[in-house]
């Protein structure tokens, strides 16, 4: 048991350094490698910044499928790791079962997003690849909040290990937990939800830009909240939140931290081409903005 669960862990670290790696170099002008940035960019642009006629591209839109995805995973992961935790009484589970808990907040903001803020462009498009990616990234970070325990989950829903039904006797018992939960938990609770506001925020922001104008292909430069820093406020608050999950469990667990290399990668090198597409686009756009990073980048 504890070799299958090893090699869990180790699959899904090797698979959020291999999805990493390529995007994190593409983000450095290094010499010689230009040919492989331009490459990374046929594949990662999408909505305004994408203006390849391929036809290896679909419907933006379909960014909706992320979202379906991640409330199902994560659902079923959080049901089966919370009924594994009261059933065994393990209290480094419920750390777990509070870092799903704060996903499933996320993934579920994101699909009513998907449904009633964003009112996406019917010319948006974005590359297959980059759809695939967008799939494997909410199969996989959920799994990585519980991988540690995954084999025990595995064997406790497919009932391979006996255990006692519990008397649920009152509301308490599904708190009390919860409350002794380390320090670090909440603080990270704390920083997830100031990311997850934001981020709220920001995405409305973007949604209203549409009322806007006359025309549903025209664009104008979003103002307020931390679009008066930053670009791309809404990558800035993806950072964020995932931070907030790596403070809340401890910040000892290598997985959580890929992930947040992955999504730090990932949006940085997104944001790059945000950044230039609006300075190229408006005339006006504030030169006081940084990319992703207030007052640093």
């Amino acid at each position: 048991m504890e070799e299958v669960g090893l090699g869990i862990v180790s699959f899904i670290r090797v698979a959020w350094i291999f999805a990493t790696f390529p995007v994190a170099v593409a983000c450095f002008p290094l010499p010689g490698l230009g040919w492989f940035r331009t490459a990374l960019l046929a594949i990662a642009k999408r909505g305004k910044i994408l203006q390849s006629k391929s036809k290896l591209t679909v419907p933006q839109r379909f960014f909706f499928h992320f979202y379906v995805v991640g409330v199902l995973w994560t659902t079923i992961l959080l049901v089966s790791v919370w009924s594994y935790a009261m059933r065994e009484h393990v209290n480094n589970v419920w750390l777990s079962v509070f870092l799903l808990l704060l996903m499933e907040v996320q993934v579920l903001r994101r699909f009513y997003e998907s449904i009633y803020v964003f009112n996406y462009s019917p010319s948006a498009r974005m590359h297959i690849f980059g759809y695939l990616v967008g799939i494997f990234f909410y199969a996989l970070a959920p799994l990585s909040l519980c991988c540690n325990f995954a084999p025990q989950v595995f064997d406790f829903v497919s009932g391979r290990v006996h255990m006692s039904r519990p008397g649920f006797d009152n509301i308490w018992m599904f708190v009390t937990p919860f409350l002794r939960l380390p320090w670090y938990a909440w603080i990270g609770a704390a920083i997830f939800l100031w990311g997850w506001v934001h981020q709220f925020r920001c995405h409305q922001i973007l949604g209203s830009l549409r009322e806007k104008t006359e025309k549903l292909e025209e664009y104008v430069i979003p103002y307020g909240d931390w679009f008066e820093y930053v670009s791309s406020p809404h990558y800035t608050a993806e950072i964020v939140i995932y931070g907030g999950l790596v403070v809340a469990s401890g910040g000892a667990d290598l997985s959580l931290w890929l992930v947040l290399a992955f999504v730090v990668a990932n949006l940085a090198f997104a944001a790059i081409e945000t950044q230039i597409w609006y300075r190229h686009k408006f005339d006006n756009y504030p030169r006081n903005r940084c990319i992703i990073f207030p007052f640093v980048y």
